[in-house]
């Protein structure tokens, strides 16, 4: 209801004093202009607070009052019973030491996934080649991808139905998989952004009957679930978390259609509530966290949804203590960018956090035939930083995935491929290495979980069992100090 008096006409309507006798109020002129008072002032109370939910709080849908448009609040807790895992692939011939953390591994949770759904699974992934036909090795090891592949053939024939996003295939990653998932029911959509964003869709994660995810480093690819050190989550009964994942899958799958573009906004039905401002609140294996996702680039960000590199800012500036990084590749560049550019970042952020506050630093960094010379000397300097006379705490070490005759003849292989960051307070887990093309031009996403006020239980938290994982690498034989290389990256087959 609109006041008859505005706030303005109210401040410069006359007071008793000043009218002439004859048109002093009355009791009953006195009750009037009270009635009039408390519905401006009632009237004002509403508008505020109807332009407080509109332009403040986020929001999915609204309701009209009149001409307004009220914005109820939205309750950021879940209570479904979630179940998070840290699942790994551990490359044939890397063993660690006995009583060393063993988390279930990716073959079996994908497995598992595939085994539970009932109406839907939705995959966006890099590219696809479960069957060991790109690498002419005929390696046994390629038995798992191939048993996962046939899974999903079979998905449509138990009436499940199958989306996949995926990058569009190329010479060096070809489409024979999708072909067959196409044949058998599957729907695919190839999503272009080497033309919309000059990226590619390089996250890797599943959505299983809007309840159940997988996200993390590996790729729809047999060498990543025997041949590849792999890390990821998966998050059982969990559809708050996973209908919030699905609105990342429907901008991909969105931009599969036939020249498709970005739009800017996206549309409401793409917004989130949930980011690194306001995440969802839950409960995981019994413990309180408050959890969001995010996504690269930014053009695929709709309302609501937190940038991929400020969520990853934001963890590192949140650390206390530690930040431990591992990550198959490290580069303060844009990567793929010609000419050349330098991009410190997320570099300035960890030097940042050393020297202001004093965080022990560490980071563990693949080592492989394809890393990139040009990134050694970066690490070199980042690592120049630890300084006993100073005290400042930076460690750069190197991880090497050994290989014998017959494996170092399998194509991108024998890697640490791991996508990750565990600082006291926080576990991150993403999609993207760290350079600057994957957060500013490349589709990646990620799962931060912060857990920083949970007490100690006897029950691990996922943050406490990703710092275990992380200590375990860090400390193996496998873990080689960068000082060991000297100049030449002969260890690594760096080009």
């Amino acid at each position: 209801m609109k006041p008859h008096v505005t706030y303005q006409q109210l401040k410069t309507l006359p007071g008793p004093a000043e009218l002439p006798l004859a048109e002093q109020p009355t009791p009953a002129h006195r009750k009037d202009l009270c009635c009039v008072l408390v519905m401006t002032i009632l009237g004002t109370v509403l508008v505020a607070a109807l332009l407080i939910h509109t332009l403040v709080l986020p929001f999915r849908g609204s309701v009209s009052v009149g001409s307004w448009v009220a914005v109820p609040y939205l309750d950021n807790s879940c209570s479904d019973p979630c179940r998070v895992v840290l699942v790994e692939s551990i490359p044939e011939g890397l063993t660690y030491d006995d009583n060393s953390t063993v988390s279930p591994s990716t073959f079996e949770a994908w497995l598992r996934l595939l085994g539970d759904a009932r109406h839907s699974v939705d995959i966006a992934a890099f590219y696809w080649t479960l069957r060991n036909e790109d690498t002419h090795t005929q390696d046994p090891s390629a038995g798992q991808g191939e048993e996962v592949l046939a899974e999903l053939l079979k998905l449509a024939g138990r009436g499940v139905a199958t989306r996949i996003a995926v990058n569009p295939p190329s010479a060096r990653l070809p489409s024979n998989d999708l072909q067959a998932l196409e044949d058998s029911g599957a729907q695919i959509r190839k999503v272009d952004l080497p033309k919309l964003t000059t990226g590619v869709l390089h996250t890797k994660f599943w959505i299983v009957d809007e309840t159940h995810i997988y996200l993390g480093s590996a790729n729809m690819d047999w060498r990543a679930l025997t041949q590849v050190k792999e890390l990821g989550v998966a998050v059982y009964n969990c559809s708050c978390l996973a209908q919030d994942l699905g609105k990342m899958f429907e901008v991909y799958w969105a931009l599969g259609l036939p020249n498709a573009t970005i739009p800017s906004p996206w549309p409401e039905r793409f917004s989130t509530t949930y980011n690194k401002e306001r995440p969802l609140e839950l409960t995981l294996n019994g413990s309180k966290a408050g959890v969001y996702l995010s996504s690269a680039p930014p053009r695929l960000c709709a309302t609501g949804r937190t940038e991929d590199l400020q969520s990853l800012l934001s963890v590192i500036d949140g650390a206390e203590e530690f930040v431990y990084v591992a990550v198959m590749s490290y580069l303060p560049t844009m990567e793929f960018s010609h000419p050349k550019r330098f991009w410190p970042v997320i570099d300035d952020h960890l030097r940042k956090a050393a020297y202001e506050r004093a965080v022990h630093v560490r980071l563990l960094v693949g080592c492989w035939r394809h890393s990139k010379a040009v990134m050694f000397p970066f690490l070199r300097s980042l690592a120049a930083m630890q300084d006993n006379r100073t005290h400042y705490s930076v460690e750069v070490r190197l991880f090497v995935v050994p290989a014998n005759e017959t494996q170092a003849k399998i194509p991108y292989a024998r890697v640490n491929h791991n996508k990750y960051m565990v600082t006291d307070k926080v576990a991150y887990i993403g999609t993207s290495n760290w350079s600057g093309d994957y957060f500013l031009h490349t589709a990646g996403s990620a799962l931060v979980v912060n857990q920083s006020h949970v007490e100690p239980s006897s029950q691990p938290t996922m943050r406490d069992q990703l710092q275990a994982v992380f200590e375990r690498d860090w400390n193996s034989r496998y873990s080689q100090d960068l000082s060991l290389l000297g100049k030449g990256e002969d260890l690594c087959g760096a080009r």
